[in-house]
C-alpha cells in the first residue's frame, strides 16, 4: 500500500491537469486510469473528432477550388487515410500526457478504481490487486453516450453508432441518421455531409442546437441546410432498429409517423456520467441525475472525496473540466481560488459553420428580468470574411441595459471558436461597454466583428 496526499481517478483533461496542479503544489498525487492517458477528449473526443472535422475542411475547400483562381481536378478522399490521421493525432497526444506525468512525477496506476472507507483506494487490473491511502481523492471518471434502449437508440458497433465508432467506422456509410443536434452530433453530422454522405439529423426539441441562442440556431439551421443535411426538429425517434441492410427509424412528428432509413445511425442525445462501480454508494457520495453533488471547488458531501469534469455535471466540456480540477486542488492546498462560474465558460461546436457561444442568451436574460441591449454584425460587412470567401455569419452581444455589464456573446461563422475566447475575457475581466468600445482591434480581421457587434448594442455601428 502506497500513501498519497492526493489520488486521482480518471486521466482525462480534467483529472490529469488536475494531478499536475496538485504536484506543482507539492502534494504527493498518484492518478489511476483504466484505459488511456487523456481520457476520452485525447483519445475520442475533443482532439481526434477536430482531426476529423480539419479533413472535411479541407476536402471542402478543395472543391471550391475554382471560386480562389485556383484549379483542382479530380478531387477525391480515402477513408482510412482520414481515420489513420485522425488515430495518429490522439496517440501523439496521448505520449504528450505520459510525458507530463513523468516530468511531474505523479505516479500512474492503470486499473480500475474503487472508493474504500477511510481514504482507501482499491485499484484492479489484469495483472494484480492492489490498495492505496489517500489524504484526499479525486474523481475525474468522465461521462460516456448516453442510450435509450426503450426507443432503440443503443448502439451495436455496426449499424447503430456512438461518437466511438463514428470516430472509427467499421463501415462508410452511404446516409446516416444521427439523433441528437447538440455539438456532437452537429459536428459529426458536418463531417459526413462534407464527404458527400446524405445526413439527416433528428432532434426532438423545435429547433437544432439547443443550448444555443435561438437566433444563432436558427442562423446555423439554414446553413447547415445548404450545406445538404436534412434537419428534423420536433421529431420524436419512437423506434429504431438495425435491418440486414441498414437502420430504420418510425418517427413521430407533428403528430404524424413516418418511416427514416439509412446504412447507418449515430446515438448523440446526451451523455451520462461515468458513477458506476466506483464504491460511491459504500462511502456515501450524493449523486443526483446520474451526476456527483459538488459544490463551486469540488467538494463532494463526504470530507475527503471530491469531483470534476463530466461527472460532477453540465456543462460536459473539457477546458471546464481542467479549470474545475485546478480550482479544486488549489482550494485542497489550502489556497483561496475562486470558484467556478459556468456562466462564463464558453462552449464550441465545430461543424461547418462554427458555433461559438459564452454567457446568457438574449431569451435566458429576459426570463432573469435584465433589461437588455442586443448588438449584431453580419460576416458578410466584414472585409477579411469576405475576402476569406466565408462572409455568411453572425456575431451578437447581450449586454444588462443600465450598468453596461456583457451578459452573453453569440457567434456563428467561421473560426468563431477561436474569436469567442475575447467575449469570454471581457466576461472574466468584468469589462463594461466602455472599455469594449474603447478597444482597438486590428484590421483586416474577423475579430472587427466583436467590437461591432458591441457598437451596435449602443446604437454606434460603424461600418454597416
Amino acid at each position: 500500500m502506497a500513501t498519497y496526499d492526493l489520488i486521482v481517478i480518471g486521466a482525462g483533461p480534467g483529472g490529469y491537469v488536475a494531478a499536475i496542479r496538485a504536484s506543482q503544489l507539492g502534494l504527493k498525487t498518484a492518478i489511476v486510469e483504466r484505459e488511456r492517458l487523456g481520457g476520452v477528449c485525447l483519445n475520442w473526443g475533443c482532439i481526434p473528432t477536430k482531426a476529423l472535422l480539419r479533413s472535411a475542411e479541407v476536402y471542402r475547400t478543395m472543391q471550391h477550388a475554382k471560386a480562389y483562381g485556383l484549379k483542382a481536378e479530380g478531387v477525391s478522399f480515402d477513408p482510412k487515410a482520414v481515420v489513420d490521421r485522425s488515430r495518429g493525432v490522439a496517440g501523439r497526444m496521448e505520449k504528450g500526457v505520459q510525458f507530463l506525468m513523468k516530468k511531474n512525477k505523479i505516479d500512474v496506476i492503470i486499473g480500475d478504481a474503487r472508493l474504500e472507507k477511510d481514504g482507501k483506494v482499491a485499484v484492479k487490473s489484469k495483472d494484480r490487486n492492489e490498495t492505496h491511502q489517500a489524504k484526499h481523492i479525486l474523481i475525474a471518471t468522465g461521462a460516456r453516450a448516453r442510450e435509450i434502449p426503450s426507443a432503440g437508440l443503443k448502439a451495436d458497433g455496426k449499424r447503430i453508432w456512438t461518437y466511438r465508432h463514428a470516430m472509427t467506422p467499421p463501415d462508410w456509410p452511404e446516409s446516416l441518421l444521427v439523433f441528437g443536434s447538440g455539438a456532437i452530433g452537429i459536428e459529426f453530422a458536418s463531417f459526413y455531409a462534407a464527404f458527400g454522405v446524405k445526413v439527416t439529423v433528428v432532434e426532438l426539441l423545435d429547433r437544432i442546437l439547443p443550448v444555443e441562442d435561438p437566433e444563432i440556431a436558427r442562423f446555423a439551421h439554414k446553413r447547415f441546410e445548404k450545406e445538404g443535411l436534412t434537419l428534423r426538429t420536433g421529431a420524436e425517434a419512437k423506434s429504431v432498429k438495425a435491418t440486414a441492410s441498414g437502420v430504420e427509424a418510425q418517427i413521430v412528428s407533428g403528430g404524424k409517423s413516418d418511416t427514416l432509413n439509412a446504412s447507418h445511425a449515430i446515438v448523440a442525445v446526451g451523455i451520462a456520467g461515468n458513477i458506476e462501480d466506483l464504491g460511491l454508494e459504500a462511502v456515501g457520495v450524493k449523486t443526483e441525475r446520474g451526476h456527483i453533488v459538488t459544490d463551486g471547488y469540488g467538494k463532494t458531501n463526504v470530507a475527503g472525496v471530491y469531483a470534476i469534469g463530466d461527472v460532477a455535471g453540465a456543462p460536459w466540456l473539457a477546458h471546464k473540466a481542467s479549470h474545475e480540477g485546478v480550482v479544486c486542488v488549489e482550494a485542497i492546498a489550502g489556497k483561496q481560488p475562486h470558484p467556478m462560474i459556468k456562466e462564463r465558460i464558453p462552449g464550441c461546436t465545430y461543424s461547418h459553420p462554427q458555433i461559438a457561444s459564452v454567457g446568457l442568451t438574449e431569451e435566458a436574460a429576459k426570463k432573469a428580468g435584465r433589461e437588455i441591449k442586443v448588438g449584431r454584425f453580419p460576416f458578410v460587412g466584414n472585409g477579411k470574411a469576405i475576402a476569406l470567401g466565408e462572409d455568411q455569419g453572425l456575431v451578437k452581444t447581450v449586454f444588462d441595459a443600465q450598468t453596461g455589464e456583457l451578459l452573453g456573446a453569440h457567434m456563428v461563422g467561421a473560426e468563431v471558436t477561436e474569436l469567442i475566447q475575447g467575449y469570454a475575457v471581457a466576461m472574466s475581466g468584468e469589462l463594461t461597454e466602455a472599455e469594449l468600445i474603447e478597444t482597438v482591434f486590428p484590421h483586416p480581421t474577423l475579430s472587427e466583428m466583436m467590437h461591432e457587434a458591441v457598437l451596435d448594442a449602443y446604437g454606434r455601428v460603424l461600418h454597416v
